[in-house]
């Protein structure tokens, strides 16, 4: 039986090289599990690895969607497995990094039976949506389901409003659905996780988002600006430099709330995260520690 070596960490922690670098010691691909790294027209805003990074190393769902293309999950879940599978007839271990952590959730446990919404559900929170605002809405999933407002991206209202749907057509937190009986893989999973200091995790955010903008983040955004109203550019990064575009806030204020918004963010990834008490943590200075774990456990 093949071994799954899922390298998971937050964003800013240094998966990249990290993950190269393994990716190079085994000779086999990276299997790349970001949900927004698979836009072609957005690689500087979801820093996804350089074609210099995709030279040394072959990396799967890097670039291979545009953004109008519906991708989920779900989908990730099937197509992933299906290069898992693949690449274990070939190879004893499979590389799979990345800090989407539905994606992640996806391959090592499998999607949830979440219930479908019925349309009457639906339009009647698309329109609590408009009236009331997406705050009021997050206010009310504290309430009803306090587990999921702690790790949902609670400025995507779609994410919101979607689990807002399942609690009042349900009865039931969205979090209940979440907690099903794990598929089996037939393979095994060997998670290694990576985290600093949380004051150097701020620093380096803060200093990445700096180089994004130093690297052609405010043209790449005003590139796709045309297309604001899709999901796939309801992310941070875009969702700032948009309000910049319109006026609405200085340059300035939109880089600090980039770097405060990809702070939050990461906060939610850790507390995620931190819930799998399968995941080994290192520092990411620790390289020959964390070969030798994988090496050991393999």
């Amino acid at each position: 039986m093949g071994t799954l070596i899922v390298l998971v960490g937050p964003t800013g922690v240094g998966k990249t090289e990290t993950c190269l670098r393994l990716a190079d010691f085994f000779n086999i691909p990276v299997i790349n599990a970001d949900s927004r790294q698979i836009f072609r027209e957005i690689p500087i805003g979801t820093a996804a690895p350089s074609a210099e990074d995709q030279k040394r190393v072959r990396h799967f769902f890097v670039g291979t969607h545009a953004l109008e293309d519906y991708y989920s999950a779900s989908m990730y879940e099937a197509e992933a497995l299906t290069v898992i599978n693949e690449q274990l007839t070939h190879h004893p271990c499979a590389l799979l990094s990345g800090g989407s952590m539905m994606y992640i959730d996806a391959v090592c446990q499998g999607i949830d039976d979440i219930p479908t919404v019925d349309d009457e559900t639906r339009d009647w929170m698309k329109q609590r949506l408009q009236k009331e605002g997406l705050h009021a809405l997050t206010e009310e999933l504290k309430l009803l389901d306090p587990d999921h407002y702690a790790i949902v991206d609670l400025h995507n209202p779609r994410r919101v409003v979607h689990a807002l749907e399942i609690c009042h057509m349900t009865g039931r937190p969205y979090t209940s659905f979440r907690r099903g009986i794990q598929k089996q893989r037939p393979f095994k999973i060997m998670k290694v996780g990576l985290n600093r200091e949380r004051e150097e995790l701020y620093d380096r955010i803060n200093r990445r988002v700096l180089q994004m903008i130093d690297h052609g983040l405010l043209e790449e955004a005003q590139a796709v600006y045309p297309k604001r109203g899709l999901n796939s550019l309801n992310t941070v990064g875009f969702r700032e430099l948009f309000s910049y575009f319109d006026g609405d806030i200085p340059l300035e204020e939109a880089i600090r709330q980039i770097q405060s918004n990809t702070r939050r963010y990461m906060r939610k990834q850790l507390t995620w995260f931190k819930r799998d008490d399968t995941i080994r943590w290192f520092h990411p200075d620790n390289y020959e520690e964390i070969l030798n774990y994988i090496n050991n456990s393999l």
